[in-house]
């Protein structure tokens, strides 16, 4: 659903531009409000309302009783915000989550198929030149694991 690398940069109050694409997504759905949080790698994870409550659904789930899950559901849902784009297609990301992040001004907006991730630019740039290398091995053993399950 969504795809592509957009470069952004925060204004003065903290406001992102949604890039137009993924705004067109969202009309699509029908979807008027959307929940950013903490994401892995030191990113921040947009769902829309309907992936969040899959989300919500899956990670309810898990046992309460297990630290594990008890830590990350704190980390992750306390995080959570719920955001609507404005008139500009514009959201305020919170300080916070900013600080989360270490996202000072430029920022990548990475789609990646169920969710949007919002990347300080150096952050991203240093993950993609980590990661670039690896991809063929990676492609290959997750692909191989799927056969696999077949």
């Amino acid at each position: 659903m969504f795809y592509g690398e957009y470069e952004h940069s925060l204004d003065k109050k903290g406001r992102l531009i949604v890039p137009s694409k993924f705004r067109e997504i969202f009309k699509e759905h029908y979807a008027e409000k959307f929940y950013i949080t903490r994401g892995l790698d030191k990113c921040l994870f947009v769902f829309t309302e309907e992936e969040w409550k899959a989300q919500e659904r899956q990670f309810k789930d898990m046992p309460f009783t297990r630290q594990e899950s008890r830590q990350f559901n704190r980390l992750y849902f306390s995080g959570a915000c719920e955001v609507a784009c404005d008139k500009q297609g514009r959201i305020l990301v919170p300080q916070y989550l900013k600080e989360y992040a270490e996202i000072k001004q430029d920022v990548m907006i990475v789609g990646v198929s169920n969710r949007i991730e919002i990347w300080a630019k150096e952050k991203w740039k240093e993950f993609f030149k980590n990661s670039m290398g690896s991809f063929e091995d990676l492609a290959e053993k997750l692909l191989d694991l799927d056969r696999g399950k077949q």
